[in-house]
């Protein structure tokens, strides 16, 4: 570890070719967050002095052959310092990209955001950073998720995060729900005519063996209506 300090980011970077090679490692992720009270309780760090490890995390991955994906949390609200302004998701989702990752997930962390606020995130967004270059990342705490994707269709938004079954949560987002499930995502989306590449009766066998494991049902309202068929 010393030598790596020394080394700097070349030495870093050295470090994670081995790891790619040797544990097929071939893509990381950072978490920086919207508000300075959830970056703290998350990372403890500052949102600057997140960034400033986040770019020599960066630099090595990158030059270590790795892909990064940037996540922002608490981009529609913040359980700590409430609202967020789209000017301030903007800015930060451009500072990512600038650091050299190649996707940002915007993220509704504690599952807040709803329909009718999505467009005013996704305008301030889009107007810094392409929309190839964003994912969505919704939780369903308030049964909004899916509304949320169907929101998000008309700006051309193609990258959504889920989960088998809706499983997820956060221990520094209080009362958040799991992330919207796959099973319920590519539903809708089938439904949509959109192609996903997804198959859902997979989806629903991997949620089935998830929740053999768990002492909890899994919240997705698809899997649930599956189950109690069969």
């Amino acid at each position: 570890m010393a030598s790596s300090r020394r080394g700097g980011v070349g030495a870093r970077g050295s470090i994670l070719r081995a790891t790619r090679l040797s544990r097929g490692v071939t893509e990381i992720a950072i978490f920086a967050a919207s508000t300075e009270t959830f970056s703290r309780k998350n990372i403890n760090q500052s949102i600057d002095d997140s960034f400033a490890t986040y770019k020599q995390v960066c630099d090595a991955a990158l030059a270590g052959g790795l892909r990064v994906r940037g996540y922002l949390s608490t981009a529609f609200g913040c359980p700590y310092e409430g609202a967020v302004s789209p000017t301030v998701v903007a800015s930060l989702t451009e500072r990512l990209i600038g650091l050299g990752v190649f996707e940002v997930a915007v993220s509704d962390t504690i599952g807040i955001a709803h329909p009718g606020q999505v467009p005013s995130v996704l305008d301030a967004v889009l107007a810094r950073v392409p929309v190839e270059r964003i994912a969505l990342h919704f939780h369903d705490t308030r049964g909004t998720a899916l509304a949320n994707v169907m929101a998000s269709l008309d700006f051309g938004v193609a990258t959504f995060d889920a989960s088998a079954g809706g499983l997820g949560g956060c221990p520094y987002a209080p009362g958040a729900a799991g992330n919207l499930a796959t099973d319920d995502l590519i539903y809708m989306l089938n439904g949509l005519g959109a192609e996903t590449g997804v198959l859902l009766p997979a989806v629903s066998d991997a949620s089935a063996f998830i929740e053999s494991r768990l002492d909890h049902r899994l919240p997705s309202r698809y899997f649930q209506a599956i189950s109690a068929r069969t």
